[in-house]
């Protein structure tokens, strides 16, 4: 029945949160003051995702900029989101877009910025070369994955930040991804404005 269907997506979506709400909390507060260290060093976020993430990383970045719950000035934040116009960027034409995203991070990120990656898999060929990229230019790097991580996990340093959601379905990790990105929003206005209960 497609009722119990739809029911069951909630249910999975909530048991997960549930589930995961202790293991994501100091993954994220980590998150958090990385962010803030650097926006408050005059340093900037930028955000990118492959597949559906990239929407993801554009959401966060307009989240910062015009405001999460409280009123505030905009933080510093930049999406990396690929379309047509980067595929022309090549002087052949046929640049891959893996190679694209790490030039834009090699060429936008600078030390002291902080690099957001939201991946599903964490095995994307593209958010691994903007890793190596960001390291490169003395980024931090904070990898939102799902599962444990995959071969992203295993490029990042101790200063870095992964924060996995561990679930095998894409649907769930992104419905959790979104949350992530909520409290990340939160925690920064949190530590910037002070702590105090939003008004509905």
């Amino acid at each position: 029945m497609l009722e119990h269907r739809i029911q069951q997506h909630f249910i999975d979506s909530a048991d997960l949160k549930y589930q995961a709400a202790q293991a994501l909390g100091a993954p994220i507060a980590a998150a958090v003051h990385a962010m803030v260290a650097s926006l408050t060093g005059g340093a900037k976020v930028l955000a990118c995702g492959s597949g559906t993430c990239a929407a993801l990383a554009q959401q966060f970045a307009v989240m910062c900029v015009a405001g999460f719950e409280r009123e505030r000035p905009g933080l510093a934040a930049l999406a990396l989101a690929p379309d047509a116009s980067w595929m022309s960027a090549g002087t052949d034409g046929s640049a891959a877009q893996g190679a694209l995203l790490a030039r834009h991070v090699h060429a936008l990120g600078h030390a002291g910025d902080v690099l957001l990656l939201l991946a599903t898999s964490g095995n994307e060929p593209a958010l691994l070369d903007a890793v190596r990229a960001a390291h490169e230019r003395e980024m931090t790097v904070v990898a939102l994955a799902g599962r444990d991580g995959g071969s992203l996990a295993a490029l990042l340093r101790e200063t870095d930040v992964l924060i996995t959601i561990p679930h095998e379905r894409a649907a769930r990790v992104r419905e959790m991804q979104v949350l992530v990105l909520h409290c990340l929003c939160d925690g920064m206005d949190a530590q910037l404005l002070g702590d105090q209960e939003v008004m509905p």
